[in-house]
């Protein structure tokens, strides 16, 4: 017998205890494990000891951070420098104090997220012992336990249903099917899926480890970075300028103390101004800084990005595997057709009508809205009904009245309200599946299949005088509409996807729903190749031939976490970079890995947990901004890495020139600084902040290269060849030959900066020329010439220098040209 529709807060409680479950004390139904029983399987170790992801500690975030190759050999030098003075030689040391705590402070930002998620969260499941329902902590189930279950609890462990009371289970997380599933007794139940409808209870029969969402968690949960060809590629620059430092070092210390005599302190100085510009401190610097400001902007538009790297790969990715919930479509349905049955194909005369169709389709509407409006819990199909015709006025609506309500069921497929219509009328309407409620041959069917083979989902309103409390409510039903839904888009998708198309990144649907339904949504998105999607229980098992149907196909239905997982494999295998987007527990295998996973925020606590990336605010629409961020970032650190090869290139000529010639070295540690800052340091900055669309590329070490060797080839030789023919004018004047030196290198430097900064606008322009008017001010102003110790004595060799660097710059010109032509090949 129905009750009269009212909200779930009227429900009757009964006189249950505060916290206590519908089913907790139900009479004659099974009483739980006793304490005794409890505590042998805690004894016996059959205990729900979920996995806890493993990222790294605090302790070994910062000893990551601060013990590198890098910070090794600058820490060194800047040890020497504190020992040898003065101080201001020792400035190039505060780059180790920024880069540790950028790194430092990012990952434990990162950590306290990763942390934060956990894969079942602070639930507290009520079981059954001893015949009571009590809550325990998730770690406290035991195996064989009663675990009790209610709308909106989460399934904690993998068991099997014991109690079933009209309960539904949203397994979407585990199998991508939109659509819950009505438990019976005996119907197994995973962890990671939760209850909609209803109530029931089971048996708890795999626990902790043995759990899938467990299983799922435990494969994802080793920490792992994202694999960074600009990381690596720094590192072997790094790993071997360490191998050139010993005998460099070793050199310049005894060229240095052999030329300065008893100044050994002199001599040390110059060492590491020697040693110290070979290492690119500033470019590990800087892709720090761009990665941090990359992620602070992504913070801004409400993506988390979990790993600074991750920034780096999404401006590699050319393909993104996209599932269709939560990704493409949101979690609701909408009305797009509602389709009135003619009076002859419904079977009988226009009850519920009126004179014309105009009048009928009303009547309809408005029908539609208040059954929508009687249903307290109204599932995804009746809520798009409620916000396409109802208008808020609840169970009344132009002289309607519900008298009855009857929610949907799985198990019967169908709601229904017993109305009193504006006519004075009393009659049942129904909703629900056309093949429940109209009979086998009916011609509205083939319609039904029809749109059903677009992807749509398609219910049947009628009418009937027999009462909702009636054996076969559906007897006597005059079919009067079809209304025709569809999954709810986001509205960002489609646009997003042409985002993708137009910067030549293929998107690949992989979803659990049918093919047809996925098909459907990625055709109506305008997807290229949505027309031919491939059911995955089809794909062949030779990998040959699975790679070729993944890479030729755009997309994919019916994919189970497993195959989801290898599709992202074999595209890998085709060389691919792949970016996986996805919300479910069923996301997880393929988004651990793909070069980047990307997680929706309002998806499963393991996804986010195993995702580089997290859309907090669930906006698709914020992926081009990721991927255009990625790029911005990657592009610009490889326009300016040059600039600190450079450097490196041209240290370790003069390194070589100054021992091979028994020279004093040219510089100071507080030369070289002056020298990196305005060349290098502060014109990098703003470069790699530039916008900068351009998708990267593989070769990175092999691209900077090439300009970098000969740049600082040239420079090195126009640089020594300045200071070579100032000490032979004056060979007991250092301080004067320094200068003239320090002059030549600094015109070469900003040459190859205006060869880095093109195509030249406004901004671009005036940071050349400030650092030029910078040094300037060096030379020209008493306190910085003192405190940098320059002074250009006379003007021949000055000016010598000056059109010893002018006759540099012109070959690096052609050298440039000669670079872009093959780069561009």
């Amino acid at each position: 017998m129905t009750q009269p529709a009212q909200p779930a807060e009227e429900q009757p409680a009964g006189d249950q205890p505060d916290g206590a479950h519908p089913l907790g004390l139900l009479p004659g139904r099974q009483g739980g494990l006793t304490a005794g029983e409890v505590a042998e399987r805690v004894a016996r170790g059959e205990v729900n000891d979920v996995p806890v992801r493993s990222s790294r500690s605090t302790r070994e975030i910062v000893r990551a951070n601060v013990f590198t190759r890098f910070n090794a050999i600058i820490g060194v030098m800047f040890a020497i420098i504190l020992v040898v003075g003065p101080l201001q030689d020792g400035l190039f040391g505060l780059v180790i104090v920024a880069n540790t705590a950028i790194g430092i402070i990012q990952e434990l930002r990162a950590k306290k997220t990763l942390d934060s998620l956990a894969l079942i969260g602070e639930a507290r499941p009520q079981v059954r012992r001893d015949g009571v329902a009590q809550q325990v902590a998730v770690g406290e189930i035991v195996l064989d336990d009663t675990v009790l279950l209610g709308i909106g609890d989460k399934v904690i462990v993998d068991g099997g249903i014991t109690e079933a009371d009209g309960l539904e289970i949203d397994e979407s997380l585990l199998t991508g099917e939109p659509d819950p599933v009505l438990k019976r007794p005996g119907d197994p139940v995973m962890s990671g899926s939760f209850v909609v409808a209803g109530a029931g209870a089971f048996t708890a029969t795999k626990v902790g480890r043995e759990a899938y969402a467990a299983q799922l968690a435990e494969e994802a949960s080793r920490f792992t970075l994202v694999k960074s060809e600009l990381r690596s590629g720094i590192d072997s620059i790094l790993r071997f300028i360490t191998w050139l430092l010993v005998p460099t070092a070793i050199g310049l210390i005894i060229s240095q103390l052999a030329v300065e005599g008893r100044d050994w302190r002199e001599a040390v100085r110059r060492m590491i101004a020697g040693i110290v510009p070979m290492v690119p401190e500033g470019l590990v610097l800087l892709t720090s800084v761009a990665f941090a400001i990359g992620v602070v902007r992504l913070g801004r538009r409400q993506c988390l990005v979990q790993e600074l790297p991750a920034i780096e790969g999404l401006a590699r990715v050319d393909t993104v595997c996209l599932d269709k919930t939560g990704t493409l479509t949101e979690g609701g349905m909408d009305v797009v057709d509602l389709r009135i049955i003619e009076a002859g194909e419904a079977g009988g005369p226009d009850e519920a009508g009126g004179p014309d169709d105009g009048a009928r389709k009303e009547t309809v509407r408005q029908a539609l809205g208040v059954m929508a409006g009687a249903d307290a819990r109204p599932n995804p199909s009746m809520q798009a009904v409620l916000d396409a015709y109802g208008d808020g006025s609840g169970e009344r609506r132009d002289g309607w009245r519900v008298i009855e309500a009857m929610p949907f069921s799985s198990a019967r497929k169908w709601s229904g309200v017993q109305l009193l219509e504006p006519r004075g009328d009393e009659a049942s309407w129904l909703l629900g599946a056309p093949d429940v409620l109209l009979p086998s041959g009916h011609p509205a069917l083939s319609e039904v299949d029809d749109l059903g083979a677009q992807g749509l989902r398609v219910l049947l309103l009628g009418r009937t005088p027999v009462p909702l409390d009636a054996p076969d409510p559906a007897a006597g039903l005059r079919p009067l509409a079809l209304v025709v839904l569809r999954q709810r888009l986001r509205e960002d998708a489609a646009e997003t996807l042409r985002y993708f198309e137009g910067q030549r990144v293929e998107a690949k649907v992989i979803s659990g729903d049918s093919a047809v339904s996925v098909g459907a949504v990625a055709a109506h998105l305008g997807l290229p190749g949505a027309d031919h999607p491939v059911d995955a229980r089809t794909l062949p098992a030779e990998p040959q031939a699975f790679a070729d149907t993944a890479e030729r196909t755009t997309v994919f239905g019916r994919v189970t976490p497993q195959q989801k997982r290898e599709l992202v494999g074999a595209l890998q295998s085709r060389g691919r970079t792949v970016a996986m987007t996805g919300d479910g527990v069923n996301d997880v295998l393929a988004l651990k890995d793909a070069d980047i996973g990307v997680a929706m925020g309002s998806g499963s606590d393991a996804t986010k947990a195993v995702a580089q990336i997290v859309l907090l605010n669930n906006s698709f629409a914020v992926m081009p901004s990721v991927v255009a961020e990625g790029r911005r970032v990657i592009g610009n650190i490889e326009r300016v890495a040059g600039l600190f090869l450079v450097k490196t290139v041209y240290s370790v000529l003069l390194a070589l020139l100054v021992i091979f010639t028994h020279s004093p070295y040219p510089f100071l540690p507080r030369h070289s600084t002056v020298l990196s800052t305005l060349t290098i340091g502060v014109p990098a900055f703003f470069l790699a902040l530039a916008p900068n669309n351009e998708r990267a590329r593989t070769g990175f070490v092999r691209r900077v290269l090439r300009l970098a060797v000969p740049g600082g080839l040239i420079a090195g030789t126009a640089t020594f060849t300045a200071y070579a023919l100032a000490r032979a004018n004056h060979a007991t004047d250092l301080k004067s030959d320094t200068s003239v030196a320090t002059l030549t290198l600094f015109l070469v430097a900003l040459w190859v900066l205006a060869i880095v900064a093109r195509p030249y606008n406004w901004w671009r322009l005036l940071l050349i020329g400030t650092m030029g008017g910078a040094f300037t001010l060096v030379l020209t102003v008493p306190w910085l010439s003192d405190f940098f110790q320059l002074s250009l004595a006379g003007t021949r060799d000055p000016w010598i220098g000056v059109a010893i660097a002018v006759a540099a710059g012109l070959v690096l010109e052609v050298v440039w040209r000669i670079v872009r032509r093959r780069t561009d090949d």
